[in-house]
């Protein structure tokens, strides 16, 4: 979703996962925009599980999802307007993958379940945390042999962008470079300005 000149929008997961039970995880990536951009037309990609880019590690160890940007010649279906990457893996126990990473991108992994570590150096990570990698041109990411018994595997989102280098003011949902356009969002906003996202329909219990 790129939010631009303003969005309404409310993120849920559908009623019938709910009913259902079991564990799923929302993640909210905000993305800025470059102060040319702020005011751009609002645009909303419903993206499914069944359209993203699926890659392996050559032994098969770890599943790679390209949600958005590139890897390695692959491209997920997710547009950016800031350059970006991002990728859910899956590494089974003991599992170890190195990624090419565009030297110009930072990069950072979050922990959504499991524990293992990150870099050459192999920092431990585990669920809930993140960690931010210096600069290079890869990153690893490696599973602890031993997992946790409600946790198989370890599941980590990679991602990282091109930094704008911007001055940046945020206040509750809104982002911007300077403190008179907060203002001037918060009055859009009162006097009912923002577009909204039409809802997604046909959606089923699994999400696709």
């Amino acid at each position: 979703m790129t939010a631009g000149a303003g969005l309404l929008h409310i993120e849920a997961p559908p009623e019938q996962l709910v009913m259902s039970g079991g564990l799923f995880h929302g993640v909210q990536l905000w993305v800025n925009l470059p102060a040319r951009d702020k005011m751009m037309a609002p645009r909303y990609q419903d993206i499914r599980g069944g359209s993203v880019q699926l890659l392996t590690s050559p032994d098969g160890g770890a599943l790679l999802r390209v949600i958005a940007g590139e890897l390695d010649g692959h491209e997920g279906p997710g547009i950016t307007h800031t350059p970006i990457t991002m990728i859910h893996a899956t590494l089974a126990p003991g599992a170890e993958v190195t990624l090419p990473w565009r030297e110009d991108f930072n990069g950072l992994a979050y922990v959504l379940a499991g524990r293992g570590s990150v870099g050459v150096e192999r920092r431990p990570v585990r669920l809930g945390q993140t960690a931010v990698f210096g600069a290079g041109s890869s990153l690893t990411v490696r599973a602890d042999e031993k997992q946790d018994a409600h946790t198989p595997d370890l599941e980590v989102v990679l991602l990282g962008g091109r930094p704008i280098r911007e001055p940046m003011v945020h206040y509750g949902p809104f982002v911007m470079n300077t403190q008179d356009e907060l203002q001037q969002a918060f009055e859009d906003f009162q006097k009912g300005r923002l577009g909204s996202v039409p809802a997604v329909h046909g959606m089923t219990g699994d999400g696709i």
